[in-house]
């Protein structure tokens, strides 16, 4: 998939590892496959978060005064970010809500 939305790097063979490997071998790695699984739990208490390599960090919701009414009854996408840099740590997809 990530090839698909144009990602080349790691993919392609080239000198992607080259600073990360200190001999010429980084020349010679590239990634065939990429697998991920992930888990994301919100609630009242806060957020939990899981990835396939089964670290769990569990994330604080901001208490403010100002109240936002989210029904999540419907199909809707996510993104959980860190505020300062922007960096996206988590994007995922509710297909249904219904469904625990």
């Amino acid at each position: 998939m990530l090839k698909e939305l144009g990602v080349k790097l790691p993919f392609d063979g080239g000198e992607g590892f080259t600073e990360m490997v200190d001999s010429s071998v980084g020349q010679s790695l590239y990634v065939s496959r990429i697998h991920h699984k992930s888990f994301v739990a919100v609630n009242e208490e806060g957020t939990e978060v899981a990835a396939a390599s089964a670290a769990v960090v569990m994330l604080r919701s901001l208490r403010t005064n100002d109240k936002v009414e989210f029904v999540a009854d419907h199909p809707f996408l996510f993104v959980i970010r860190e505020d300062i840099t922007g960096v996206v740590l988590f994007m995922g997809q509710v297909v249904d809500p219904h469904v625990a």
